[in-house]
């Protein structure tokens, strides 16, 4: 853990701990700017990312107490916030009026197109679990933590030459792994 990461967690402790309003106030100074950035990077509009990331940081007061830091650093921890809300308000916005729910059971869907897509996922794990733990991590971060390039950077302090070139070869691991099981099948 970096100093940094040090601090963020000390801080959230203080919030956890006292409701510390000045641990708060630095936490949001740092992180609020960051998740409005994040959120419009993601196409959020800038009245939505303000909103998101003003609910984020009131999360962050209200559940300060879930913090694990041997899960995740605060960090990720606020990003993966931000990034729930964000899906969050995606649904809502795309949640039908009662008028042009259908009625009636939805089609079956097609058995096959489920067993390949079942297939597929356990191939992915497959060949993520066989990447080496640096590059894996990395790949988890870009694509379920939903970060870039520079946030990874920023985060785990490698240089950003570094965190590229390690996706790419995981990118690359990945589609000849894939290439190779898709060719035996």
């Amino acid at each position: 853990m970096t100093d940094e990461q040090e601090d963020w967690t000390a801080l959230v402790f203080r919030v956890r701990d006292h409701q510390d309003r000045a641990a708060f106030a630095a936490l949001f100074r740092h992180f609020a700017p960051r998740v409005k950035g994040f959120l419009m990077k993601s196409g959020a509009s800038e009245q939505l990312a303000e909103e998101c990331a003003q609910d984020v940081m009131a999360t962050l007061w209200q559940k300060a107490g879930q913090f694990d830091p041997t899960r995740a650093s605060v960090a990720t921890w606020v990003f993966t916030i931000a990034r729930n809300r964000r899906i969050d308000a995606l649904r809502k916005a795309r949640r039908p009026e009662p008028e042009d729910l259908t009625w009636g059971p939805e089609a079956e869907p097609d058995q096959a197109e489920v067993f390949e897509v079942q297939q597929e996922s356990e191939r992915l794990g497959t060949a993520l679990a066989q990447l080496p733990q640096k590059q894996r991590e990395l790949i988890e971060r870009a694509y379920y933590g939903d970060l870039t390039h520079s946030e990874i950077a920023a985060e785990t302090g490698l240089p950003l030459g570094t965190i590229k070139s390690r996706i790419r070869l995981a990118l690359d691991k990945l589609r000849q792994h894939l290439d190779v099981k898709a060719q035996q099948e």
